[in-house]
């Protein structure tokens, strides 16, 4: 993943760690610095080798295979929390009785997890030059219920995490794609955003507007988002009065990413834009006190009893 000149999208959040049931105990999963460390097994590799003998996989490595397997899932933006009050009730039961049943688990906002879709079987009387595709078929049918169901159990095991690993992946997932983003804007030599540009400005309206309604008042359906591009953090303005108010913010996709994923969105009554100088536990941002302002520079110091899974800010 590309490194932003000013540091790692995550230079401004702590480590964090959770207590996983794997085997006859619990393990340590531990987030760091941008990688998920796993300080109960010394040796994944050579547990992985004995799982592909007819072993069983420790519940750690299955969690760890999974973040790596959605670090760049934009489905992972849609199901993950707005914010510290947004809490994701899945836990490690319901992570095991989905394993155990295969059955479609609802996700957490709304809908099964990795669902599969099935297409309907041609009638047996279908003439036979027909058959070995309705053959095939029937064997992809089943493939793509594996495929499903190990992406539905993958999910519910990030999840099952907790809230500090959820954010930490979610941005991940946007760090990855903004730096797409930004080499396609680059190659293009400008241009219209594509590609993951309509689930990034999605994503980060859905983070934007609660922020958005604690700073301004603004009713969060008045939120308007646009990506921005090139240098510069991008532009805030209210335009409007009443039911046509609104509040359109351009940001740069990685704003997900090194400010709202480490807790920096609003502090105080400044909304967060930018974070010029990242580092834990004292950065340097931008912040805007109202929109069309100038923005500020502010020193931002997390406050001593700050949790670890949620940073709090102060200036």
């Amino acid at each position: 993943m590309n490194t932003p000149a000013n540091g790692a999208w995550f230079d401004c959040l702590p480590s964090c760690q959770t207590q996983v049931p794997c085997g006859t105990g619990r393990h340590a999963v531990r987030w760091e610095a941008g990688s998920l460390l796993l300080p109960s097994h010394a040796d994944v590799e050579a547990e992985l080798v004995l799982a592909a003998l007819g072993g069983e996989k420790a519940r750690c490595v299955e969690a760890a295979q999974a973040w790596e397997r959605h670090a760049d899932d934009l489905s992972v933006l849609a199901i993950g929390p707005r914010g510290p009050a947004d809490q994701i009730a899945v836990d490690w039961d319901d992570v095991l009785a989905a394993k155990q049943t295969g059955s479609t688990v609802a996700g957490p906002l709304g809908g099964p997890v990795g669902g599969a879709r099935t297409k309907p079987m041609r009638p047996a009387s279908q003439p036979g030059p027909s058959l070995p595709r309705g053959g095939t078929r029937q064997r992809k049918v089943p493939e793509e219920r594996i495929a499903a169901q190990r992406r539905r159990d993958d999910l519910l095991s990030l999840l099952a995490l907790g809230y500090g690993f959820q954010v930490r992946l979610m941005g991940q997932v946007a760090a990855t794609h903004a730096a797409r983003l930004a080499a396609a804007h680059t190659a293009r030599g400008g241009g219209e955003q594509a590609g993951s540009g309509p689930a990034l400005v999605a994503a980060i309206t859905g983070r934007l507007a609660p922020v958005a309604e604690e700073w301004l008042g603004i009713d969060p359906d008045q939120v308007v988002v646009s990506l921005h591009s090139g240098p510069g953090w991008g532009s805030a303005e209210l335009t409007g009065r009443g039911a046509d108010r609104r509040l359109r913010v351009s940001l740069p996709a990685g704003w997900l990413a090194s400010v709202w994923a480490c807790g920096l969105a609003r502090i105080g009554r400044h909304l967060i834009v930018a974070v010029q100088e990242p580092g834990w536990p004292a950065a340097r941002v931008l912040g805007l006190r109202a929109p069309g302002a100038e923005p500020e520079q502010l020193d931002a110091h997390a406050s001593e009893d700050s949790p670890a899974d949620a940073p709090h800010w102060e200036i």
